[in-house]
């Protein structure tokens, strides 16, 4: 148990545990991560809570898929989180699961006290279910045309395009999304909370509490007008999460226990003692960072779940919008889709901590991450301008004034950098990154014109003595610029100091007292960033074992076989009957384009394509020895997983020589083509 209790707890959404972390989700951890560094730094008793959201279906299909149990699937990617995390920076103070004892007591004990004051009722629903996969569809596994503004492709719970919440029966032309198959209705008795309820304290609460986001409040009481459902906070087995109390195949559905996780990590800080959680609860400041996509659960069902059980409700939220790469959507097609691992191998982590800083404010708006834009930010910007002046005041200094740092000049230049300095502070508080990052860009050039002006290289020969007060002045800038960027460049600001023979420096520390001492030998500690662009290959290629081979019923040259992707089982449609006989086929590990555009072949759906050589009227397989579902590389180019067209595939040009296959000079790994000399891919 903590003996000193945190006066503010800060969150930030908890990721899902069935995928990596993208530099789309970064946006958020840093955003948070800076402004708890901030708090921190300026002397606040903050805590940054967060954890993995490990319920739902999904969760449960993913871990069916790979034959593993969904403890295992959510240890793996925890485990993952946690060191993408670390690599850029973001330091949680609690990073917990909502799989955990903590998580199942606060549920049990929210949902109590809902149903005794009359907030729970049961009542027989329609629900969508997968009459081929044989469940109830959960909400991202159900698509189709929202109800609301009809935009296509959107999943059961909340339409992306229009920010309308509605229920998976209401989706326009649905389609199960893991067998393609149109679902059926089936009727089933769940449980509901009575959010209808609560539309006045949700208004008195939006409209009161000043520090929300105008925009934010303005678009939740619009829903709150058109009048709030009901939600139904139950889900159907199959289903990995928790069972609602009294029931054997009924769950509590993701989106009621994932919020009270926020709950559960906090008791996780303390030492794990819920009675105190709770009271810690109650006791402290709650600050949100959420994405624009789930402002709807947030704003609605998450405040008054609060209002009902007893807790307290949240002083704001700060709601980002969504990112762009290059002004797009991220792509993996077009090479602008990273993970977060992926980035962090190509380029400083640091670089993105200050371009995210750099265009984050507190608003809705979407961001882009514009490579020119980022690349011209960290040359121009951190390195020519904040880089650029720290190192070459305090390499001064080592050179010719043996590292001593002397007395303090009374200059104009002074109260100047204070204002700066203030409107940084305030900046930061409001969650305005952008702001801090402009004045302390100002702090900066500031202390470059001033170096510039006095200009110490010449005074040195004449005056030393007044050398050593311009190089005094701006090891102060240094100093103070090593503590105001401290939120947002952790690793810089800590060898900035190290530097400077200081550490441990808060917001207290920014002033003009850094004198009669010596600094220790200046190191440049960021460099200019090159973007280089990778070479994709344009297909997903990978082995699949074939485990049947039949005739086409309506196409004399086609077979239809059954192969095995390890993760998953296909149906590919090829003309090959001409050249094999179906039972030698049996067990072959063929290559297949396993991201090619499905498509009906005389009536029977290909979902892939398979490759051969073809020399003159011979035409053999390609085949491979490596492990069944692994991917294929040319050499070390990536393969492009984005969909393609059959078109898009006519374009690629691979050939064979001495029964090995190329494309552009480069050699497939683990594959070959039997009795091929020379010839082309088809």
């Amino acid at each position: 148990m903590k003996t000193k209790l945190p006066k503010i707890i800060v969150t930030s959404a908890l990721p899902y545990a069935n995928g990596s972390i993208h530099v789309g989700h970064l946006v958020e951890y840093i955003q948070t991560d800076m402004f708890v560094r901030f708090l921190k730094l300026a002397g606040e008793e903050a805590v940054y809570c967060c954890a993995d959201d490990t319920h739902g279906a999904p969760i449960a299909i993913k871990a069916d898929e790979l034959k593993i149990k969904p403890e295992e699937l959510i240890g793996k990617f925890a485990k993952e989180h946690l060191e993408d995390f670390k690599s850029f920076h973001i330091e949680f103070d609690s990073y917990y699961s909502t799989n955990s004892p903590e998580n199942k007591h606060f549920s049990d004990l929210i949902f109590g006290r809902l149903k005794d004051k009359g907030y729970i009722y049961t009542k027989e629903i329609e629900t969508t279910f997968c009459e081929h996969c044989k469940r109830s569809l959960p909400d991202r596994y159900v698509k189709g045309k929202c109800p609301r503004c009809g935009a296509e492709d959107q999943y059961g719970d909340v339409c992306e395009k229009c920010n309308s919440a509605y229920s998976t029966v209401d989706l326009v032309e649905p389609y199960c999304t893991i067998c393609k198959n149109a679902p059926v209705r089936k009727d089933s008795k769940h449980y509901f909370f009575k959010l209808s309820a609560f539309s006045e304290q949700l208004n008195k609460w939006l409209t009161e509490n000043k520090k929300l986001q105008p925009e934010i409040v303005n678009y939740v009481r619009n829903w709150i007008k058109e009048g709030l459902q009901d939600w139904d906070i139950s889900r159907d087995g199959p289903y990995f999460g928790f069972n609602i109390p009294g029931e054997k195949d009924k769950f509590y559905y993701v989106w009621l226990d994932a919020p009270i996780g926020y709950i559960s990590s906090y008791t996780n800080y303390i030492g794990n003692d819920v009675i105190k959680g709770e009271e810690g609860w109650n006791s402290s400041r709650i600050i949100h960072f959420i994405g624009k996509d789930i402002i709807y659960f947030h704003f609605l069902f998450w405040p008054a779940m609060l209002m009902a059980s007893g807790f307290t409700l949240p002083e704001t939220l700060v709601v980002h919008g969504f990112l762009t790469v290059n002004g797009e959507k991220m792509s993996k097609s077009r090479g602008t889709f990273f993970t977060a691992r992926e980035f962090a191998q190509k380029y400083d982590p640091e670089h993105l901590r200050f371009y995210y800083a750099k265009v984050l404010s507190k608003k809705m708006s979407d961001i882009d991450l514009d490579f020119k834009d980022f690349q011209d930010s960290v040359n121009n910007e951190l390195v020519s301008n904040i880089g650029n002046f720290c190192y070459r005041t305090l390499s001064f200094c080592n050179k010719y004034l043996d590292s001593k740092i002397g007395a303090i000049p009374k200059e104009k230049l002074i109260p100047e950098a204070e204002k700066l300095i203030e409107n940084i502070h305030n900046a930061y508080f409001d969650a305005n990154f952008n702001e801090a990052v402009k004045n302390i860009l100002q702090l900066s050039t500031l202390g470059n014109k001033y170096f510039q002006a006095n200009e110490p290289w010449k005074m040195i020969k004449e005056d030393k003595e007044k050398a050593g007060e311009t190089i005094t002045l701006c090891a102060n800038l240094v100093k103070i610029l090593s503590i105001v960027l401290k939120p947002i460049l952790p690793e810089f600001s800590k060898r900035l100091q190290e530097q400077l023979g200081v550490k441990n420096l808060s917001w207290q520390d920014t002033k003009f007292n850094f004198k009669d001492t010596k600094i220790n030998q200046a190191e440049i500690l960021i460099d200019k960033l090159e973007i280089k662009e990778d070479e994709t290959f344009p297909l997903d290629l990978k082995v699949a074992k074939i485990l049947s081979a039949e005739a086409h019923p309506e196409a004399d040259k086609l077979v239809v076989l059954q192969v095995d992707l390890n993760t998953e089982k296909r149906q590919i449609v090829a003309g090959i009957k001409n050249y094999y006989e179906l039972s030698d086929l049996i067990e072959k590990k063929i290559v297949i384009v396993s991201n090619l555009k499905h498509a009906k072949l005389r009536g029977i759906e290909s979902q892939g394509m398979l490759l051969a050589g073809e020399e003159g009227k011979k035409v053999s397989l390609l085949l491979s020895d490596a492990k069944v579902g692994s991917s294929l590389q040319f050499g070390t180019v990536k393969n492009n997983t984005a969909q393609v067209s059959f078109d898009d595939f006519l374009k690629v040009k691979m050939t064979v020589k001495d029964s090995k296959v190329y494309w552009d000079e480069k050699e497939l790994k683990s594959v070959t083509v039997e009795n091929i000399s020379k010839g082309k891919v088809c």
